[in-house]
């Protein structure tokens, strides 16, 4: 079977159309990584994804540690009811740029300073109110040219990596932009989540203040711009999905 071969202009201009999407994809992921590590140093279980915090939960009870039960349910209750508030707020199936956004992530912030206080006094309570932020973040990104876009893990961006770089080894074919798009999210994880553990040790979780008012910043300059119609962020708000490129081309099969 014979396979379309697109040349690099096509696949540079391709990417046009979903380029604006990855610096702030890129923020939010190395947030996420940032504010996981930094958790971590409090209390060994992930905040920023619910596969650790679960099993966390099912070895507390196999131990019969109470007050860690607790704490693990609180984190996974947490960030369903972040995702619950993002989905309220949003309400798009689709990424759809507009005000909501910006009040989703200013909420994010008032949630992060919160957790910053309690954390910081030692209080077991900053956990779910972390949680719930890293859940509404993560559910503020939808879909986009058949992109599943998860902003506080990356367990399914390096499975969608892998599904890829498998096509091209049957095919001789990749989305060479979603590639790299996927690529870039995890480096930002990896990057967010060294800074966390950096700050963490030298500042303590006062360091998560520093993520409270980025998104905080952020959420208002996003409402400002959106609001006053200062950019237009998607050229539509249902895009077609950029056709697929060569990674590089292998030749014949």
């Amino acid at each position: 079977m014979s396979h379309r071969l697109t040349t690099e202009t096509e696949s540079d201009h391709a990417h046009q159309n979903v380029r604006h999407l990855l610096p702030g994809a890129c923020l939010l992921t190395a947030t996420a990584g940032y504010i996981n590590s930094a958790v971590l140093g409090f209390f060994h279980t992930p905040v920023s994804h619910m596969t650790g915090a679960v099993s966390h939960l099912g070895v507390d009870i196999a131990e019969g540690r109470g007050r860690d039960i607790m704490s693990s349910v609180s984190i996974v209750l947490g960030f369903l009811a972040g995702a619950l508030v993002s989905g309220a707020l949003i309400g798009s199936w689709k990424l759809i740029p507009s005000r909501s956004y910006g009040v989703a992530l200013m909420a994010e912030g008032a949630l992060l300073a919160l957790a910053t206080w309690l954390l910081a006094s030692q209080s077991r309570l900053g956990l779910p109110a972390v949680a719930m932020a890293c859940g509404l973040q993560n559910a503020m990104a939808s879909t986009y040219c058949g992109l599943m876009i998860r902003t506080t893990h990356v367990t399914g961006t390096v499975t969608d990596i892998g599904v890829i770089l498998g096509h091209w080894l049957r095919h001789g074919q990749v989305q060479l932009w979603k590639l790299r798009f996927l690529t870039a999210l995890v480096f930002s994880f990896g990057v967010g989540g060294w800074m966390g553990a950096v700050a963490e040790v030298k500042f303590g979780l006062l360091c998560l203040g520093v993520a409270a008012a980025g998104t905080t910043i952020a959420g208002g300059i996003f409402w400002f711009v959106t609001h006053h119609g200062l950019v237009e962020l998607m050229q539509s708000a249902t895009p077609r999905p950029p056709p697929t490129g060569t990674f590089p081309d292998r030749g014949p099969l």
